[in-house]
């Protein structure tokens, strides 16, 4: 530490000597790289996004397709544990009913419940 203390004067004397340099390190060059790998970076991101999104598209349509080569029952009971984790609200009170006379809900519709909650 110093042995006295600066005076204000001393001290706003001392700030005004700094200078920042007008042009950054690297020049032009180092700009433009840096936006470039910005850029880059961007269009990285932007397309992991795209493909995340597309692929959750695909594989619905896999499940769908392969559900339709299951039989009848295989298929109720596949469509029955997708709106159990969709929609669980929806499963209990459908699950209410199932072990009533007629209380089995027809594909169509277990279809439809699906495509409307997941």
């Amino acid at each position: 530490m110093a042995d006295r203390a600066l005076t204000e004067e001393a001290m706003l004397a001392g700030l005004r000597d700094i200078r920042l340099p007008s042009e950054a390190a690297g020049g032009l060059l180092g700009e433009l790289l840096t936006a470039l790998a910005l850029g880059l970076l961007l269009a990285a991101l932007l397309g992991c996004a795209a493909r995340w999104v597309t692929s959750a598209r695909t594989s619905d349509r896999r499940r769908a397709a392969a559900l339709a080569d299951l039989p009848e029952e295989d298929q109720r009971l596949a469509l029955l544990h997708r709106l159990k984790t969709a929609a669980p609200a929806r499963y209990a009170e459908i699950a209410a009913r199932l072990y009533q006379p007629g209380g089995l809900p027809d594909l169509d519709t277990l279809r439809a419940e699906v495509d409307r909650h997941a």
